[in-house]
Protein backbone atom coordinates (compact mmCIF):
# COMPACT_ATOMS: atom_id res chain seq x y z
CA UNK A 1 0.00 0.00 0.00
CA UNK A 2 1.14 3.39 -0.59
CA UNK A 3 2.36 5.53 2.06
CA UNK A 4 -0.21 8.37 1.09
CA UNK A 5 -3.08 5.96 0.97
CA UNK A 6 -1.57 4.43 4.53
CA UNK A 7 -1.57 8.38 5.59
CA UNK A 8 -5.21 8.82 4.59
CA UNK A 9 -6.38 6.03 6.19
CA UNK A 10 -4.83 6.77 9.00
CA UNK A 11 -6.68 9.96 9.13
CA UNK A 12 -10.08 8.44 8.59
CA UNK A 13 -10.26 5.60 11.08
CA UNK A 14 -8.38 8.60 13.35
CA UNK A 15 -11.72 10.26 12.66
CA UNK A 16 -14.10 7.63 13.72
CA UNK A 17 -12.17 6.70 16.66
CA UNK A 18 -10.66 3.71 15.92
CA UNK A 19 -7.46 4.23 17.42
CA UNK A 20 -6.20 0.49 16.71
CA UNK A 21 -6.67 0.70 12.80
CA UNK A 22 -5.10 4.64 12.87
CA UNK A 23 -2.28 3.40 14.70
CA UNK A 24 -1.85 0.63 12.11
CA UNK A 25 -1.89 2.66 9.54
CA UNK A 26 0.24 5.12 10.59
CA UNK A 27 2.79 2.82 11.40
CA UNK A 28 2.36 1.11 7.85
CA UNK A 29 2.94 5.17 6.74
CA UNK A 30 6.26 4.88 7.96
CA UNK A 31 8.22 8.34 8.63
CA UNK A 32 6.30 9.83 5.80
CA UNK A 33 4.49 12.03 8.68
CA UNK A 34 3.94 15.80 9.09
CA UNK A 35 3.75 16.67 12.92
CA UNK A 36 0.03 16.71 13.06
CA UNK A 37 0.28 12.87 12.03
CA UNK A 38 2.57 12.49 14.23
CA UNK A 39 0.78 13.79 16.86
CA UNK A 40 -2.22 11.83 16.13
CA UNK A 41 -0.05 8.59 15.99
CA UNK A 42 0.90 9.69 19.69
CA UNK A 43 -3.10 9.77 20.84
CA UNK A 44 -3.53 6.51 19.08
CA UNK A 45 -0.68 5.26 20.94
CA UNK A 46 -1.84 6.21 24.35
CA UNK A 47 -5.31 5.47 24.11
CA UNK A 48 -3.71 1.93 23.54
CA UNK A 49 -1.72 2.04 26.07
CA UNK A 50 1.36 1.89 23.72
CA UNK A 51 3.91 4.27 26.06
CA UNK A 52 6.85 3.64 23.99
CA UNK A 53 4.84 4.01 20.78
CA UNK A 54 3.46 7.10 22.49
CA UNK A 55 6.64 8.62 23.25
CA UNK A 56 8.77 7.94 20.23
CA UNK A 57 5.50 9.80 18.45
CA UNK A 58 5.36 12.64 20.58
CA UNK A 59 8.78 13.21 19.72
CA UNK A 60 8.86 12.93 16.04
CA UNK A 61 5.68 15.70 16.31
CA UNK A 62 7.60 17.90 18.41
CA UNK A 63 11.03 17.53 16.06
CA UNK A 64 8.87 17.93 12.71
CA UNK A 65 7.15 21.13 14.01
CA UNK A 66 10.58 22.15 15.01
CA UNK A 67 11.71 21.37 12.03
CA UNK A 68 9.29 23.28 9.70
CA UNK A 69 9.64 26.54 12.10
CA UNK A 70 6.57 26.14 13.76
CA UNK A 71 7.40 26.78 17.62
CA UNK A 72 4.10 26.71 19.37
CA UNK A 73 3.00 23.66 17.76
CA UNK A 74 6.51 22.25 19.10
CA UNK A 75 6.13 23.35 22.30
CA UNK A 76 2.35 21.97 22.41
CA UNK A 77 3.96 18.74 21.37
CA UNK A 78 6.41 18.78 24.16
CA UNK A 79 3.91 19.94 26.78
CA UNK A 80 1.64 16.69 25.74
CA UNK A 81 4.84 14.43 26.00
CA UNK A 82 5.39 15.63 29.39
CA UNK A 83 1.96 15.38 30.28
CA UNK A 84 1.56 11.28 28.96
CA UNK A 85 4.75 10.51 30.62
CA UNK A 86 3.88 12.08 33.93
CA UNK A 87 0.64 10.14 34.09
CA UNK A 88 2.53 7.07 32.96
CA UNK A 89 4.75 6.96 36.30
CA UNK A 90 7.98 8.66 34.59
CA UNK A 91 7.90 12.48 36.35
CA UNK A 92 11.92 12.89 35.95
CA UNK A 93 11.53 12.60 31.89
CA UNK A 94 8.30 14.73 32.10
CA UNK A 95 10.51 17.52 33.79
CA UNK A 96 12.61 17.59 31.24
CA UNK A 97 10.27 17.57 28.46
CA UNK A 98 8.07 20.36 30.05
CA UNK A 99 11.40 22.40 30.49
CA UNK A 100 12.20 21.95 26.56
CA UNK A 101 8.99 23.32 25.99
CA UNK A 102 9.47 26.39 28.24
CA UNK A 103 12.63 27.02 26.91
CA UNK A 104 11.14 27.76 23.46
CA UNK A 105 8.79 30.24 25.37
CA UNK A 106 11.55 31.81 27.45
CA UNK A 107 12.76 34.93 25.12
CA UNK A 108 8.95 36.39 25.25
CA UNK A 109 8.42 36.02 21.45
CA UNK A 110 6.16 33.54 21.57
CA UNK A 111 2.64 33.19 23.20
CA UNK A 112 0.30 30.13 22.66
CA UNK A 113 -1.15 27.71 24.26
CA UNK A 114 1.79 25.87 25.36
CA UNK A 115 1.80 28.29 28.01
CA UNK A 116 -1.30 27.23 29.69
CA UNK A 117 -0.26 23.68 29.67
CA UNK A 118 3.26 24.11 31.34
CA UNK A 119 1.04 25.50 34.29
CA UNK A 120 -0.97 21.86 34.23
CA UNK A 121 1.56 20.14 36.19
CA UNK A 122 2.52 23.36 38.06
CA UNK A 123 -1.27 22.94 39.26
CA UNK A 124 -1.05 19.19 40.00
CA UNK A 125 2.40 20.15 41.99
CA UNK A 126 0.51 22.47 44.15
CA UNK A 127 -2.69 19.94 44.83
CA UNK A 128 -0.46 17.56 45.78
CA UNK A 129 2.04 19.69 48.03
CA UNK A 130 -1.04 21.47 50.39
CA UNK A 131 -1.27 24.79 48.12
CA UNK A 132 -4.91 24.57 47.10
CA UNK A 133 -4.60 28.53 46.79
CA UNK A 134 -1.95 28.65 44.29
CA UNK A 135 -3.39 25.56 42.55
CA UNK A 136 -6.21 27.20 42.10
CA UNK A 137 -5.02 30.61 40.52
CA UNK A 138 -2.36 28.81 38.27
CA UNK A 139 -5.52 26.83 37.06
CA UNK A 140 -7.86 29.67 36.29
CA UNK A 141 -5.00 31.21 34.37
CA UNK A 142 -4.65 27.74 32.48
CA UNK A 143 -8.12 27.83 31.77
CA UNK A 144 -8.25 31.56 30.79
CA UNK A 145 -5.64 31.01 28.27
CA UNK A 146 -7.26 28.20 26.59
CA UNK A 147 -10.58 30.51 26.29
CA UNK A 148 -8.27 33.01 24.64
CA UNK A 149 -6.27 30.79 22.14
CA UNK A 150 -9.85 28.20 21.80
CA UNK A 151 -8.19 25.88 23.10
CA UNK A 152 -10.87 22.99 24.32
CA UNK A 153 -8.30 20.58 26.19
CA UNK A 154 -6.44 23.46 27.51
CA UNK A 155 -9.75 25.00 29.10
CA UNK A 156 -11.07 21.52 30.20
CA UNK A 157 -8.19 21.02 32.25
CA UNK A 158 -8.08 24.30 33.92
CA UNK A 159 -11.47 23.98 35.02
CA UNK A 160 -10.83 20.64 36.37
CA UNK A 161 -8.01 22.09 38.16
CA UNK A 162 -9.45 25.07 39.23
CA UNK A 163 -12.50 22.47 40.66
CA UNK A 164 -10.51 20.36 42.08
CA UNK A 165 -8.15 23.25 44.13
CA UNK A 166 -11.87 24.89 45.70
CA UNK A 167 -12.95 21.60 46.94
CA UNK A 168 -9.40 21.35 48.24
CA UNK A 169 -10.09 24.48 50.06
CA UNK A 170 -13.33 23.50 51.79
CA UNK A 171 -15.38 25.26 48.53
CA UNK A 172 -17.36 22.38 47.53
CA UNK A 173 -20.11 23.92 45.94
CA UNK A 174 -18.21 25.64 43.58
CA UNK A 175 -15.55 23.16 43.00
CA UNK A 176 -18.27 20.94 42.11
CA UNK A 177 -19.64 23.53 39.76
CA UNK A 178 -16.49 24.17 37.88
CA UNK A 179 -16.12 20.21 37.53
CA UNK A 180 -19.25 20.12 35.80
CA UNK A 181 -18.24 22.47 33.65
CA UNK A 182 -15.35 20.49 32.54
CA UNK A 183 -17.13 17.34 32.24
CA UNK A 184 -19.46 19.54 29.65
CA UNK A 185 -16.49 19.57 27.37
CA UNK A 186 -15.96 16.28 27.52
CA UNK A 187 -19.61 14.79 26.88
CA UNK A 188 -20.26 17.46 23.67
CA UNK A 189 -16.98 16.05 22.43
CA UNK A 190 -15.45 19.25 22.40
CA UNK A 191 -12.01 17.93 23.72
CA UNK A 192 -9.65 14.75 22.53
CA UNK A 193 -9.67 11.60 24.17
CA UNK A 194 -6.46 12.03 26.33
CA UNK A 195 -8.18 14.99 28.07
CA UNK A 196 -11.73 13.45 27.86
CA UNK A 197 -10.16 10.29 30.10
CA UNK A 198 -8.12 12.27 32.10
CA UNK A 199 -11.14 14.69 33.08
CA UNK A 200 -13.20 11.60 33.32
CA UNK A 201 -11.44 9.88 36.03
CA UNK A 202 -10.45 12.61 37.51
CA UNK A 203 -13.79 14.14 38.53
CA UNK A 204 -15.21 11.12 39.14
CA UNK A 205 -12.22 10.20 41.86
CA UNK A 206 -13.18 13.87 42.90
CA UNK A 207 -16.77 12.67 43.34
CA UNK A 208 -16.00 9.72 45.65
CA UNK A 209 -13.36 11.19 48.29
CA UNK A 210 -16.27 13.86 48.22
CA UNK A 211 -18.69 11.26 48.90
CA UNK A 212 -21.13 12.72 46.35
CA UNK A 213 -22.46 9.24 45.26
CA UNK A 214 -25.15 10.45 42.84
CA UNK A 215 -23.01 12.95 41.30
CA UNK A 216 -19.95 10.00 40.84
CA UNK A 217 -22.37 7.45 40.01
CA UNK A 218 -23.56 9.69 36.81
CA UNK A 219 -20.49 10.28 35.64
CA UNK A 220 -19.05 6.62 36.03
CA UNK A 221 -21.93 5.79 33.98
CA UNK A 222 -21.20 8.67 31.54
CA UNK A 223 -17.33 6.92 31.52
CA UNK A 224 -18.16 3.36 31.19
CA UNK A 225 -20.41 4.51 27.83
CA UNK A 226 -17.35 6.31 26.61
CA UNK A 227 -15.31 3.31 27.37
CA UNK A 228 -17.92 0.83 25.67
CA UNK A 229 -17.96 3.53 22.63
CA UNK A 230 -14.16 2.58 22.26
CA UNK A 231 -13.01 -0.80 22.85
CA UNK A 232 -9.59 -0.52 21.82
CA UNK A 233 -8.92 2.20 24.71
CA UNK A 234 -6.89 1.10 27.90
CA UNK A 235 -5.74 3.64 29.85
CA UNK A 236 -8.89 4.94 31.53
CA UNK A 237 -10.78 1.69 31.48
CA UNK A 238 -9.42 0.19 34.66
CA UNK A 239 -10.27 3.01 36.98
CA UNK A 240 -13.46 3.33 35.60
CA UNK A 241 -14.02 -0.59 36.57
CA UNK A 242 -12.73 0.88 40.14
CA UNK A 243 -15.31 3.07 40.60
CA UNK A 244 -17.84 1.13 39.05
CA UNK A 245 -17.48 -1.64 41.90
CA UNK A 246 -17.28 1.06 44.47
CA UNK A 247 -20.41 2.05 43.37
CA UNK A 248 -22.34 -1.39 43.11
CA UNK A 249 -21.00 -2.26 46.73
CA UNK A 250 -22.63 0.57 47.92
CA UNK A 251 -25.79 0.00 45.92
CA UNK A 252 -25.69 -3.47 47.33
CA UNK A 253 -24.93 -5.67 44.00
CA UNK A 254 -22.04 -7.25 46.08
CA UNK A 255 -21.24 -10.17 43.64
CA UNK A 256 -21.52 -7.53 40.59
CA UNK A 257 -18.98 -5.33 42.24
CA UNK A 258 -16.77 -7.88 42.84
CA UNK A 259 -16.64 -9.18 39.72
CA UNK A 260 -15.90 -5.77 38.33
CA UNK A 261 -13.22 -5.33 41.37
CA UNK A 262 -11.60 -8.31 39.67
CA UNK A 263 -11.70 -7.48 36.14
CA UNK A 264 -9.97 -3.84 37.49
CA UNK A 265 -7.42 -5.36 39.28
CA UNK A 266 -6.71 -7.47 36.45
CA UNK A 267 -6.66 -4.52 34.14
CA UNK A 268 -4.58 -2.25 36.04
CA UNK A 269 -1.65 -5.04 36.63
CA UNK A 270 -0.16 -5.34 33.61
CA UNK A 271 1.70 -2.79 33.38
CA UNK A 272 1.62 -2.46 36.76
CA UNK A 273 -1.05 1.42 36.82
CA UNK A 274 -0.79 3.74 39.72
CA UNK A 275 -4.80 3.15 40.90
CA UNK A 276 -3.62 -0.82 41.26
CA UNK A 277 -3.33 -0.50 44.63
CA UNK A 278 -6.98 1.05 44.66
CA UNK A 279 -8.20 -1.72 43.19
CA UNK A 280 -6.74 -3.84 45.04
CA UNK A 281 -8.01 -2.40 47.94
CA UNK A 282 -11.39 -2.50 46.70
CA UNK A 283 -11.16 -6.64 46.33
CA UNK A 284 -9.95 -7.00 50.01
CA UNK A 285 -13.02 -5.36 51.18
CA UNK A 286 -15.74 -7.37 49.22
CA UNK A 287 -14.01 -9.77 50.48
CA UNK A 288 -13.66 -8.95 53.74
CA UNK A 289 -17.63 -8.23 53.74
CA UNK A 290 -18.01 -11.14 52.26
CA UNK A 291 -16.49 -13.26 55.68
CA UNK A 292 -13.53 -14.55 53.52
CA UNK A 293 -10.76 -13.40 56.30
CA UNK A 294 -8.05 -15.14 54.29
CA UNK A 295 -8.74 -13.88 50.25
CA UNK A 296 -9.52 -10.15 52.08
CA UNK A 297 -6.19 -10.05 53.85
CA UNK A 298 -3.90 -11.17 50.80
CA UNK A 299 -5.69 -8.63 49.09
CA UNK A 300 -5.25 -5.74 51.43
CA UNK A 301 -1.01 -7.15 51.39
CA UNK A 302 -1.81 -6.60 47.74
CA UNK A 303 -2.74 -3.13 48.01
CA UNK A 304 -0.57 -2.23 50.10
CA UNK A 305 2.93 -3.46 48.23
CA UNK A 306 1.07 -1.23 45.27
CA UNK A 307 1.28 1.84 47.23
CA UNK A 308 -2.22 1.76 49.22
CA UNK A 309 -2.85 2.31 52.44
CA UNK A 310 -4.68 -0.74 53.82
CA UNK A 311 -6.39 0.92 56.46
CA UNK A 312 -8.89 0.96 57.81
CA UNK A 313 -10.15 -2.24 56.23
CA UNK A 314 -7.15 -4.33 57.31
CA UNK A 315 -7.97 -2.72 61.31
CA UNK A 316 -11.90 -3.92 60.55
CA UNK A 317 -10.69 -7.05 59.41
CA UNK A 318 -8.71 -7.83 62.56
CA UNK A 319 -11.75 -6.93 64.62
CA UNK A 320 -14.29 -9.68 62.29
CA UNK A 321 -11.35 -12.01 62.95
CA UNK A 322 -12.04 -11.42 66.98
CA UNK A 323 -8.31 -9.54 67.20
CA UNK A 324 -10.13 -6.52 68.96
CA UNK A 325 -6.62 -5.48 70.89
CA UNK A 326 -5.04 -5.49 66.97
CA UNK A 327 -7.54 -3.42 65.51
CA UNK A 328 -7.64 -1.00 68.14
CA UNK A 329 -3.50 -0.70 67.79
CA UNK A 330 -3.89 0.04 63.99
CA UNK A 331 -6.31 2.34 64.26
CA UNK A 332 -4.95 4.40 67.24
CA UNK A 333 -2.11 4.60 65.35
CA UNK A 334 -3.63 5.69 61.99
CA UNK A 335 -5.62 8.43 63.98
CA UNK A 336 -2.51 9.60 64.90
CA UNK A 337 -0.97 10.28 61.74
CA UNK A 338 -1.02 12.62 59.30
CA UNK A 339 -3.91 11.37 56.62
CA UNK A 340 -5.01 12.45 53.50
CA UNK A 341 -8.13 14.17 53.98
CA UNK A 342 -10.37 12.55 51.51
CA UNK A 343 -9.66 9.18 53.18
CA UNK A 344 -10.07 10.86 57.06
CA UNK A 345 -13.97 10.53 57.20
CA UNK A 346 -13.82 6.54 56.05
CA UNK A 347 -11.20 6.00 59.04
CA UNK A 348 -13.19 7.80 61.51
CA UNK A 349 -16.39 5.91 61.30
CA UNK A 350 -14.30 2.70 61.51
CA UNK A 351 -12.07 4.43 64.43
CA UNK A 352 -15.94 4.71 66.19
CA UNK A 353 -16.53 0.94 65.75
CA UNK A 354 -13.12 -0.60 66.61
CA UNK A 355 -12.66 1.78 69.83
CA UNK A 356 -16.37 0.87 71.06
CA UNK A 357 -15.40 -2.83 70.31
CA UNK A 358 -12.15 -2.15 72.49
CA UNK A 359 -14.10 -0.21 74.95
CA UNK A 360 -11.98 2.65 74.32
CA UNK A 361 -14.68 4.94 74.73
CA UNK A 362 -13.14 8.42 75.02
CA UNK A 363 -11.42 7.40 71.49
CA UNK A 364 -14.49 6.96 69.84
CA UNK A 365 -16.24 9.56 71.17
CA UNK A 366 -13.46 11.68 70.26
CA UNK A 367 -13.63 10.48 66.38
CA UNK A 368 -17.15 10.84 66.33
CA UNK A 369 -16.89 14.32 67.25
CA UNK A 370 -14.21 14.95 64.31
CA UNK A 371 -16.34 13.23 61.56
CA UNK A 372 -19.44 15.42 62.78
CA UNK A 373 -17.32 18.38 62.78
CA UNK A 374 -15.96 17.83 59.08
CA UNK A 375 -19.48 16.53 58.00
CA UNK A 376 -20.97 19.93 59.50
CA UNK A 377 -18.89 21.73 56.62
CA UNK A 378 -20.01 19.38 54.03
CA UNK A 379 -22.95 19.22 51.69
CA UNK A 380 -22.64 15.56 51.96
CA UNK A 381 -25.75 13.43 53.16
CA UNK A 382 -23.75 10.32 52.97
CA UNK A 383 -21.29 12.26 55.63
CA UNK A 384 -24.27 13.74 57.94
CA UNK A 385 -26.00 10.33 58.09
CA UNK A 386 -22.05 8.46 58.50
CA UNK A 387 -22.04 11.28 61.48
CA UNK A 388 -25.19 10.78 62.46
CA UNK A 389 -24.61 7.17 63.09
CA UNK A 390 -21.60 7.50 64.81
CA UNK A 391 -22.34 9.81 67.54
CA UNK A 392 -25.33 7.09 68.25
CA UNK A 393 -23.00 4.41 68.34
CA UNK A 394 -20.75 5.68 71.03
CA UNK A 395 -23.88 6.83 73.29
CA UNK A 396 -25.42 3.25 73.10
CA UNK A 397 -22.22 2.47 73.96
CA UNK A 398 -22.14 5.01 77.07
CA UNK A 399 -25.27 3.40 78.39
CA UNK A 400 -27.62 6.48 76.83
CA UNK A 401 -29.28 4.85 74.54
CA UNK A 402 -32.41 7.28 74.57
CA UNK A 403 -30.10 10.01 73.52
CA UNK A 404 -28.91 8.25 70.95
CA UNK A 405 -32.63 7.21 68.91
CA UNK A 406 -32.63 10.90 67.48
CA UNK A 407 -29.31 10.20 65.39
CA UNK A 408 -29.97 6.24 64.54
CA UNK A 409 -33.58 7.20 62.83
CA UNK A 410 -32.05 10.46 61.14
CA UNK A 411 -29.29 7.72 59.64
CA UNK A 412 -31.55 5.33 58.98
CA UNK A 413 -34.12 7.93 57.07
CA UNK A 414 -30.49 9.20 54.92
CA UNK A 415 -29.51 5.88 54.39
CA UNK A 416 -33.21 4.65 52.89
CA UNK A 417 -33.28 7.79 50.75
CA UNK A 418 -29.97 6.98 49.20
CA UNK A 419 -30.15 3.66 48.61
CA UNK A 420 -27.80 2.09 50.88
CA UNK A 421 -28.70 -1.54 51.89
CA UNK A 422 -26.00 -1.93 54.16
CA UNK A 423 -25.52 0.92 56.34
CA UNK A 424 -29.59 0.96 56.47
CA UNK A 425 -28.37 -2.90 57.97
CA UNK A 426 -26.13 -1.83 60.38
CA UNK A 427 -28.36 1.24 61.58
CA UNK A 428 -31.02 -1.20 62.08
CA UNK A 429 -28.49 -3.57 64.43
CA UNK A 430 -27.82 -0.50 66.59
CA UNK A 431 -31.30 0.51 66.52
CA UNK A 432 -32.49 -2.87 68.14
CA UNK A 433 -29.48 -2.58 70.45
CA UNK A 434 -30.69 0.71 72.14
CA UNK A 435 -34.54 -0.24 71.67
CA UNK A 436 -33.22 -3.82 73.88
CA UNK A 437 -31.05 -1.55 76.60
CA UNK A 438 -34.77 0.79 77.18
CA UNK A 439 -36.70 -2.77 77.27
CA UNK A 440 -38.59 -2.37 74.46
CA UNK A 441 -38.21 -6.07 73.09
CA UNK A 442 -41.00 -6.18 70.23
CA UNK A 443 -38.99 -2.94 68.60
CA UNK A 444 -35.49 -4.54 69.25
CA UNK A 445 -36.58 -7.84 67.40
CA UNK A 446 -38.49 -6.21 64.43
CA UNK A 447 -35.06 -3.99 64.21
CA UNK A 448 -32.87 -6.94 64.68
CA UNK A 449 -35.18 -9.12 61.95
CA UNK A 450 -34.50 -5.74 59.72
CA UNK A 451 -30.53 -6.18 59.65
CA UNK A 452 -30.46 -10.08 59.60
CA UNK A 453 -32.79 -9.83 56.39
CA UNK A 454 -30.43 -7.02 55.24
CA UNK A 455 -27.12 -8.80 55.85
CA UNK A 456 -28.46 -11.85 54.46
CA UNK A 457 -29.59 -10.54 50.94
CA UNK A 458 -26.05 -8.36 50.99
CA UNK A 459 -24.11 -11.98 52.05
CA UNK A 460 -22.46 -9.43 55.24
CA UNK A 461 -21.42 -12.22 56.52
CA UNK A 462 -18.89 -10.94 59.51
CA UNK A 463 -21.86 -8.81 60.21
CA UNK A 464 -25.01 -11.37 60.61
CA UNK A 465 -22.04 -13.47 63.07
CA UNK A 466 -22.04 -10.02 65.11
CA UNK A 467 -26.09 -10.32 65.47
CA UNK A 468 -27.25 -11.58 68.72
CA UNK A 469 -30.23 -14.78 67.61
CA UNK A 470 -33.41 -13.61 67.68
CA UNK A 471 -35.93 -13.95 70.43
CA UNK A 472 -38.05 -17.37 69.70
CA UNK A 473 -41.21 -16.79 68.35
CA UNK A 474 -40.50 -13.00 67.45
CA UNK A 475 -38.68 -13.86 64.37
CA UNK A 476 -36.29 -15.97 62.91
CA UNK A 477 -32.91 -16.04 60.96
CA UNK A 478 -33.75 -15.66 57.07
CA UNK A 479 -32.59 -18.53 55.24
CA UNK A 480 -32.62 -18.47 51.52
CA UNK A 481 -34.42 -21.84 50.00
CA UNK A 482 -31.09 -23.02 49.08
CA UNK A 483 -29.55 -22.78 52.78
CA UNK A 484 -32.56 -24.56 54.15
CA UNK A 485 -32.63 -27.29 51.89
CA UNK A 486 -28.50 -27.61 52.90
CA UNK A 487 -29.74 -27.12 57.07
CA UNK A 488 -31.93 -30.05 56.03
CA UNK A 489 -29.39 -32.40 54.65
CA UNK A 490 -27.04 -31.11 57.54
CA UNK A 491 -30.12 -32.08 60.45
CA UNK A 492 -29.98 -36.38 58.41
CA UNK A 493 -26.32 -35.72 59.01
CA UNK A 494 -25.09 -35.42 55.58
CA UNK A 495 -21.59 -34.83 54.73
CA UNK A 496 -20.22 -32.00 52.82
CA UNK A 497 -19.80 -34.34 49.58
CA UNK A 498 -23.03 -36.07 50.64
CA UNK A 499 -24.70 -32.90 50.37
CA UNK A 500 -23.27 -31.70 47.07
CA UNK A 501 -23.81 -34.92 44.90
CA UNK A 502 -27.71 -34.39 46.31
CA UNK A 503 -28.18 -30.78 45.31
CA UNK A 504 -25.97 -31.06 42.57
CA UNK A 505 -23.62 -28.12 43.17
CA UNK A 506 -19.80 -28.32 44.18
CA UNK A 507 -18.44 -28.68 47.78
CA UNK A 508 -16.96 -25.32 47.73
CA UNK A 509 -20.78 -24.21 47.26
CA UNK A 510 -21.84 -26.39 50.23
CA UNK A 511 -19.31 -25.04 52.46
CA UNK A 512 -20.20 -21.33 51.55
CA UNK A 513 -23.54 -21.79 52.49
CA UNK A 514 -22.97 -23.76 55.98
CA UNK A 515 -20.63 -20.51 56.70
CA UNK A 516 -23.37 -17.84 55.66
CA UNK A 517 -26.00 -20.54 57.74
CA UNK A 518 -23.98 -20.74 60.96
CA UNK A 519 -23.61 -16.98 60.75
CA UNK A 520 -27.49 -16.11 60.08
CA UNK A 521 -27.85 -18.67 63.05
CA UNK A 522 -25.41 -17.55 65.90
CA UNK A 523 -23.95 -20.85 65.90
CA UNK A 524 -20.39 -21.98 65.12
CA UNK A 525 -21.03 -25.78 64.49
CA UNK A 526 -22.90 -28.38 62.67
CA UNK A 527 -24.52 -29.44 66.01
CA UNK A 528 -25.09 -26.38 67.26
CA UNK A 529 -27.15 -25.63 63.45
CA UNK A 530 -29.01 -29.53 63.94
CA UNK A 531 -30.09 -28.46 67.51
CA UNK A 532 -31.28 -24.98 66.90
CA UNK A 533 -33.29 -25.83 63.47
CA UNK A 534 -35.23 -28.56 65.56
CA UNK A 535 -35.65 -25.73 68.32
CA UNK A 536 -36.87 -23.51 66.03
CA UNK A 537 -38.29 -25.70 63.54
CA UNK A 538 -35.63 -24.62 60.21
CA UNK A 539 -35.60 -28.14 59.01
Amino acid sequence: MPQSSSIGQAQAAFGRGAWREAFTAYAAAGGDLDAADHERMAVCAYLLGRDDACTAAWEAAYRAALAAGDRPASARCACWLGLCLLLGGRPAQAGGWFARAGGLLDDGSVTCPAAGYLLVPQVLEALGGGEPARARDLAATAAGLGERFADPDLRALGALGHGQALIALGEVAAGTAWLDEAMVAVTAAEVGPITAGIVYCAVILECMQIFDLARASEWTGALGSWCDAQPDVVPFRGQCLVHRSQLQQAEGDWPEAFTTAAAARARLADPPHPALGLACYQVAELHRLAGAHAEAEAAYREASRHGHQPLPGLALLALDRGDVPGAVAMIERALQEPWPVPGRPALLAAAVDVLVAGDRLPGARAAAGELAAIAAGSPSPVLRAAAAQATATVLVAEAEPAAALAGLRAAAGAWRSLRLPYEAARVSALLAQAYRALGDQLAADLELDNARRGFAELGAVADLARLPVATPGRGSPVLSDREREVLGLVCQGRTNREIAAALAISRHTVGRHLENIFAKLGVSSRAAATAYAYEHDLR
